[in-house]
């Protein structure tokens, strides 16, 4: 990547006089926590030559005409929740941070469609569509800190997914500022559209590789007047997976269903400091449903009840809400409490096969002699597998990881699965995009960045390589 030129006086001082000078950051101390994202070791850490933090779109607009003009390289970047390292500066150049991109545009509500703007927390967007009677069914785990703009960045996933779709399926249009600095609105307040190629889902999942998104068209649903939760306890991980496809072939429609092995329960209860159901042994899965007609719900409560327990369920009840989202959402927290340095794995395969890659996960934690806590959307086949470093000297453990990342996609990959299921590839699984990913699928990829991106600025180096 040694084609791309420093970021120096003269670019500093076109950047200060677009957005000013306490929008332009040079000091190495405050950018250091712009040198990551979540993903944790030092191989992951790469420090920009400036952060920049424009406010409105035409700043935008501006800091990448002048990067594609003195071929600087330019990675987006919002809140730095990512596990990719998507948002690390591996280039060098300037990091575009949109957090102070935080306004609510426009609420249509005859449409049901909110614009924000990217840097807006997706916690706030659900806030306020709560409070005006409706959903904005978007939640990934990192959701009281992630932003709009990450979230449509890596097409984020989370626990309604299998009801209501990841971030692609909450969007219906986009503004984005081109890779030459041109701005352009993709989409907008339609239901449907076949005009075209469909770009607005394109760039949704990009990874910030093609452009830089500045405002968001939300598609809100109308908020069910009743969500009641399930928590079915099983003795083992194996039948705690293998009730998910009864759930879902049975006349019930949950909003999520999700799976937390014993190890990670346990591991979230010590960072919660609070006694989580039959942690001792047990492994959860929780079941949300949602409904206007209370007697309805009720009965695909039994519903559960009766299909979890006639398959070797410890108990069925009645969640705590808080207690048991808090517990499945500091899932990745917990886990870099007890080891700073982790891996985190985001494999999606057929649903049918969930269970096959738990048994698999629990082969290479003992092959390899690591722990592996596990999570999963287990409805729509996303398993997060958290590979924990702990007291391992590190030289082991870069030796150990690669290998245990080899097998585990090999079989990913012979079951039908792909390498990420929401967390993006970023640079983290540069290599095994390379190793794994079909060729004409990457030749054609790799076809529309060169077409949309000629000088290669926006965010290089990322889910594959140019070189």
């Amino acid at each position: 990547m040694g084609k791309y030129n420093p970021v120096d006086a003269a670019v500093v001082a076109e950047l200060q006089q677009i957005v000013g000078d306490r929008n332009v950051w040079l000091d190495r101390e405050k950018m250091e926590d712009y040198s990551h994202d979540a993903v944790t070791g030092e191989k992951y850490v790469h420090f920009p030559e400036a952060v920049v933090f424009p406010e409105t779109t035409g700043q935008v607009a501006e800091i990448v005409q002048l990067a594609n003009r003195r071929l600087i390289p330019i990675v987006p970047r919002g809140a730095g929740t990512g596990y990719a390292c998507a948002a690390v500066a591996f280039a060098g150049g300037i990091i575009l941070s949109t957090e102070r991109m935080t306004k609510f545009v426009e609420f249509d509500e005859p449409n049901m469609v909110l614009i924000v703007e990217p840097g807006v927390r997706t916690v706030d967007v659900q806030k306020f569509a709560t409070e005006r009677g409706y959903l904005y069914p978007g939640e990934p785990s990192s959701s009281d800190s992630s932003c709009i703009g990450g979230n449509v960045a890596t097409n984020a996933g989370g626990m309604k997914a299998i009801k209501y779709g990841t971030t692609r399926q909450q969007v219906l249009g986009l503004e984005v500022v081109t890779p030459e600095g041109e701005i352009t609105t993709l989409g907008g307040r339609l239901k449907k559209d076949s005009t075209g190629y469909c770009l607005t889902q394109l760039m949704a999942g990009s990874e910030g590789t093609l452009g830089i998104v500045t405002k968001v068209y939300l598609k809100l649903a109308p908020k069910p007047a009743h969500v009641i939760d399930l928590l079915a306890v099983f003795d083992s991980p194996e039948a705690a997976i293998n009730i998910v496809a009864r759930i879902m072939q049975s006349p019930v429609s949950p909003v999520c269903v999700e799976f937390m092995d014993n190890k990670g329960i346990r591991c979230s209860e010590e960072f919660l400091n609070e006694k989580l159901p039959h942690s001792d042994k047990g492994h959860y899965i929780i079941v949300s449903l949602a409904g206007d007609n209370e007697e309805v719900l009720e009965d695909q409560c039994v519903t559960i009840d009766e299909l979890c327990t006639a398959h070797g369920a410890l108990e069925v009840l009645v969640a705590d809400p808080v207690k048991i989202w808090k517990s499945r959402k500091t899932f990745g927290e917990a886990n870099r409490a007890r080891s700073l340095i982790f891996s985190a794995e985001d494999t999606v395969v057929p649903m049918s096969r969930i269970p096959d890659v738990v048994q698999k996960l629990s082969e290479l934690s003992r092959k390899y002699e690591v722990t592996v806590h596990i999570a999963a959307h287990a409805a729509d086949g996303n398993v997060h597998a958290d590979i924990l470093k702990e007291d391992l000297p590190l030289a082991i453990w870069n030796e150990r990881l690669p290998l245990l990342q080899d097998e585990l996609y090999a079989f990913i990959y012979s079951v039908g699965g792909k390498l990420s299921g929401e967390h993006g590839i970023g640079y983290k699984r540069l290599d095994l995009m390379r190793k794994y990913c079909d060729p004409v699928e990457l030749k054609m990829m790799k076809a529309i960045k060169k077409a949309l991106d000629p000088n290669e600025i926006m965010n290089p180096g990322k889910i594959f390589s140019l070189d």
